[in-house]
């Protein structure tokens, strides 16, 4: 009898270590998506690795990952397959938005984490996992 190969659920501490010393990560949404890299904003709560979309555009990385959760991230030289899950829980939502404020606290980025406390940017909240 041949047994499954586990998956971890989520990162290392290094991978995880890395992505919050990181402001921007690297995202390509969609396995089977024709998309490049594009630069988001990512933060770490309780060490699992969450991204929120601003502009939330019908062919933008949010909306691929919907219908094509299979993708990878970016973090330096190095990339990683992943899938991403949205973030359902109101808890977690309200960790993330937190996160984003303690993160991207200089004068210019607070506009942007303010617009991220809407509801239709809280609803775009995706949790990338290994795979």
């Amino acid at each position: 009898m041949a047994f499954a190969q586990m998956r971890p659920r989520h990162f290392s501490r290094s991978i995880v270590d890395a992505i919050d010393k990181s402001k921007i990560l690297g995202v390509r949404a969609g396995a089977r998506s024709d998309h490049r890299f594009l630069g988001v904003w990512v933060v770490v709560v309780k060490g699992r690795v969450f991204a929120r979309s601003y502009t939330l555009k019908p062919t933008g990385w949010y909306r691929t990952f919907l219908t094509d959760p299979l993708g990878t991230i970016q973090i330096g030289e190095r990339q990683l397959h992943v899938r991403a899950m949205p973030a359902k829980s109101t808890r977690i939502r309200d960790a993330v938005e937190q996160a984003y404020a303690e993160k991207y606290s200089t004068p210019a980025s607070r506009k942007y984490v303010r617009g991220f406390r809407s509801p239709r940017r809280r609803e775009a909240t995706v949790e990338f996992m290994p795979r």
